[in-house]
């Protein structure tokens, strides 16, 4: 059977009926399958009888029907198609995301895969429609990410909108009123079950309510803490200014907070840093100490962190370091220590305060000072082993996770105690699905400043910055940082 419109609509209604079932392989109801193409029964079965007989669906009478590989691969084609042109169609087009359903409808039966493979390349290779739905892959892959509602998510927990379930217009319009959104960030302040309803807390700390069915539709994820642990482990671990360089040595001994620099604790000092990050609603207060081992070459240093998730707080995973100065900045040289973490599981991971598992961190950073600038950039690899995936059976897999990164920062001198920052880091996060685990892009953008006071042989130095966050959606966070450094011998 050659596919044809009405063939499509069929493949595409099952698949969409059947991706929401428990089970791997639960039928989806004849009745079930009508309703959601508007037809009636006996019409649906006759059809899916002709689909069975072409290899693209398994029917068992009285039962009810689920696609084949085949039958798969075909219907996320033409999900792939629609959800394409729905994007296209806002981004290029200008349309509103609350019409372009229908028209995609249309269209998705007309366009050619050259076409389809050009749009796709034009909007950048996008993982999700303007619906926050996923886009299938060119070989009929699908991501299927798991996400809470507003009706299951946690209390007084900051979450991103992340899918909308429902394409009615109308619908459509009213989330697009209570900015609800893919993106938005929302708290759930109270559940009225007598009532329906769902009290929240969204934009500008404005409170609404909205009914529990809608609420239903809203997909949302807890704010991730990938940024807030860059911030507290990784970039924390900024160190002591070049003792060669060919401008005046920075007198400030840390410049930067999530960008690692390439300056090992000088001998004889140790440094005490405190950091508080609130990130997507979500706090986290974190404390390092650094010291260096016989010289300068070597040292050693651990992180400590708290997190408060909103539900739960809790102290989070553990981290110790090593780092080795293998150059320092000179003319025609940069400064140059790589690092390597022991991440121990310390946090409680059901409650969303850690891994719940060991796993390593290595970095790579350098750094060079030239006259009032100073230039720091590094690149790593986050990796713990063991998390808990679900997989399509009835029992979970373990797994290792990775998490790429790249940073980078670009230090002024204002005054000799008084820097501007900017800095940037991009994470390439590997997120657990029930098929196995996906990769999800988060880049932040973070302004900032940094004092200091010299008092005798002991430096005291703040410092305050607004880390700006884009994963599916943006979220500005705040970055407080207090760093206290005084002799040992």
């Amino acid at each position: 059977m050659l596919p044809s419109y009405t063939v499509e609509n069929y493949l595409k209604a099952i698949f969409q009926v059947q991706s929401a079932l428990p089970g791997a392989d639960a039928l989806v109801p004849m009745g079930q399958l009508a309703s959601a193409l508007g037809v009636v029964p006996g019409t649906a079965t006759t059809m899916v009888k002709a689909l069975a007989e072409s290899g693209l669906v398994r029917y068992e009478p009285y039962a009810g029907v689920r696609l084949t590989p085949a039958g798969e691969k075909l219907a996320a084609l033409v999900l792939r198609r629609h959800r394409l042109i729905e994007l296209f169609l806002v981004k290029v087009m200008g349309m509103s995301w609350t019409e372009v359903h229908d028209e995609a409808e249309h269209l998705e039966h007309a366009v050619s895969d050259r076409l389809i493979e050009r749009i796709d390349e034009m909007l950048g290779r996008p993982s999700v429609d303007p619906h926050g739905d996923p886009i299938p892959g060119p070989e009929g892959t699908v991501d299927q990410l798991e996400y809470d509602t507003l009706l299951t998510c946690p209390l007084q927990a900051r979450v991103t909108v992340r899918r909308v379930s429902d394409q009615d217009s109308e619908f459509l319009r009213f989330v697009e009123r209570h900015d609800l959104k893919p993106g938005e960030v929302v708290r759930v302040e109270e559940r009225d079950t007598a009532a329906d309803s769902v009290r929240l807390r969204g934009r500008d700390e404005r409170e609404f309510t909205i009914g529990a069915r809608a609420a239903s539709k809203v997909l949302v994820q807890a704010v991730r803490s990938m940024v807030a642990f860059l911030l507290l482990s990784s970039g924390a671990l900024a160190q002591t200014p070049p003792t060669t360089p060919a401008a005046e040595p920075f007198q400030i001994m840390d410049n930067s907070f999530l960008v690692e620099e390439a300056f090992n604790q000088p001998v004889g000092v140790f440094q005490n840093i405190f950091g508080a990050v609130r990130a997507g609603g979500a706090w986290s207060l974190g404390f390092t100490q650094e010291w260096p081992v016989r010289s300068e070459r070597h040292q050693f240093s651990y992180s400590l962190a708290v997190i408060d998730t909103g539900p739960d707080a809790g102290l989070g995973d553990t981290l110790v370091h090593y780092r080795y100065q293998a150059s320092m900045d000179a003319p025609g040289r940069v400064a140059f220590s790589p690092r390597v973490t022991l991440i121990l599981p310390s946090g409680d991971s059901d409650r969303g305060l850690g891994h719940g598992s060991a796993g390593l961190q290595f970095n790579l950073p350098v750094s060079k000072q030239v006259g009032d600038w100073q230039w720091n950039g590094n690149g790593g690899m986050t990796w713990v082993r063991g998390v808990e995936v679900e997989s399509a059976g009835s029992v979970p897999q373990r797994e290792g996770i990775s998490a790429p990164f790249l940073a980078g920062s670009a230090i002024y001198r204002v005054r000799p105690m008084f820097y501007l920052m900017m800095e940037a880091v991009a994470v390439f996060d590997e997120i657990p699905t029930r098929a196995g685990t996906v990769r999800e892009t988060s880049v932040t953008v973070s302004p900032g400043l940094r004092g200091g006071w010299n008092i005798g042989d002991h430096q005291l130095v703040l410092g305050l910055a607004a880390p700006i966050t884009w994963s599916d959606g943006r979220d500005t966070g705040a970055f407080v940082y207090l760093s206290y450094e005084l002799p040992f011998r």
